[in-house]
């Protein structure tokens, strides 16, 4: 009999901000098996993360911390001047926000994930990607890290000896050198969500990122992530799911085999 197939699906929730919301996070945690919920630097507040815990426990859903630079006014999304000790300091900070306000919901977070131009950057240098990992192994090297696949990311949790999970993203497209197309490019965010579920399939069966030229680059696949922040994002999730489970996959929180 064939081995059943576990795959791990994932969005980044939390993304709001006083009575600002970006996402339907309930909706959004009655479909993904594990979430990377904002820690107030680039979104979230003590009550947003704190609803967040709460409702992903009632779920059964696995959360973690999405750890950013502090620049709320840009999302996260631009590069700030910091350097590798005072970024490794930073995402402490963030994972001791998480911790507390997951404690307080009665939950744990079990890994870490970096969000927008802190994880672009620590696709490609060695540095910023051994301070986020650094920073994860001594506050808690039980958590798992959440790493974009293929990137400096995955070796530098190997390096601080955390546990690592290989993240592949649904909605984002890939360069030849297997980089994340940069957000500005045209065709870098889709949104079309029969080309979202054929993608995935095809590089989930392939074990392999396929680029926007049609490649397939190799790598172990155990996450795939649908961002949050997109205006289909519930219908693309929930059609990801079917599309999975109709495949035979399991989907389960990182799960190593089912």
């Amino acid at each position: 009999m064939e081995a059943q197939r576990c795959i791990d699906l994932n969005a980044d929730l939390g993304e709001g901000f006083g009575v600002w919301r970006m996402t339907d996070d309930d909706a959004m945690l009655k479909i993904v098996t594990s979430a990377s919920i904002a820690c107030g630097f680039h979104a979230g507040d003590p009550e947003t993360m704190a609803r967040c815990f709460a409702a992903a426990k009632a779920n059964g859903v696995t959360v973690g911390a999405h750890v950013a630079f502090p620049d709320l006014p840009g999302f996260g999304r631009r590069a700030l001047p910091m350097t590798p000790p005072e970024i490794e300091r930073t995402v402490a900070y963030q994972l001791g926000a998480a911790q507390a306000l997951a404690r307080y919901a009665d939950y744990r977070i079990s890994f870490v994930k970096a969000h927008g131009a802190l994880a672009n950057l620590a696709e490609s240098d060695a540095k910023i990607a051994d301070a986020i990992a650094g920073a994860v192994a001594r506050v808690d090297p039980a958590l798992t890290l959440l790493a974009i696949a293929r990137s400096e990311q995955v070796s530098a949790g190997a390096r601080a000896g955390l546990r690592v999970v290989e993240e592949a993203f649904a909605d984002r497209a890939y360069t030849e050198e297997g980089r994340l197309a940069p957000r500005r490019d045209a065709g870098a965010v889709i949104e079309d969500i029969a080309a979202v579920v054929s993608r995935v399939k095809r590089m989930l069966e392939a074990g392999a990122l396929l680029t926007q030229g049609g490649a397939l680059l190799p790598t172990p696949i155990r996450s795939v992530c649908v961002h949050g922040d997109t205006l289909q994002a519930v219908a693309m999730a929930r059609a990801l799911r079917a599309a999975l489970e109709a495949e035979g996959y399991s989907l389960a929180p990182f799960a190593p085999a089912c």
